[in-house]
């Protein structure tokens, strides 16, 4: 697996990852303020870190400065910004902070950091 890190961001080379450890969590987007947004998230761990890894079936109908984050119980939590959306659509990748203490959240967000709304959000189970 290649790797180009990108501020918190992580661009996958290939289709298939293999992390150890696997997935942690996993959720399926819902589109939020007017907006449709699909496809599939998983929180997983790589070594000592996690990663939040958007599937190959995400996809994001738009919006101006989409951002990366979590939530928890439908709240967004504005300091648990990941990165800027790096593609509307397909496989992604996003560093977690190692301060970041991943058990705080249930959710990923999809935001607009311009609007200051959710564009889509997927509970992890």
């Amino acid at each position: 697996m290649k790797a180009a890190a990108t501020g918190a961001a992580l661009t996958l080379a290939g289709t298939s990852t293999a992390f150890a450890g696997g997935a942690k969590k996993k959720g399926t987007f819902e589109g939020r303020s007017n907006h449709i947004t699909t496809g599939s998230v998983k929180l997983v761990k790589d070594g000592e870190r996690y990663i939040v890894e958007l599937g190959q079936d995400f996809s994001l109908d738009g919006g101006p400065d989409p951002r990366v984050a979590f939530g928890k119980d439908g709240k967004y939590a504005p300091d648990s910004k990941l990165g800027a959306l790096l593609n509307l659509t397909g496989k992604q990748a996003y560093a977690v902070p190692p301060t970041m203490d991943v058990s705080a959240y249930n959710e990923v967000y999809i935001w607009c950091e311009v609007a200051g709304v959710p564009l889509g959000v997927a509970t992890l189970k």
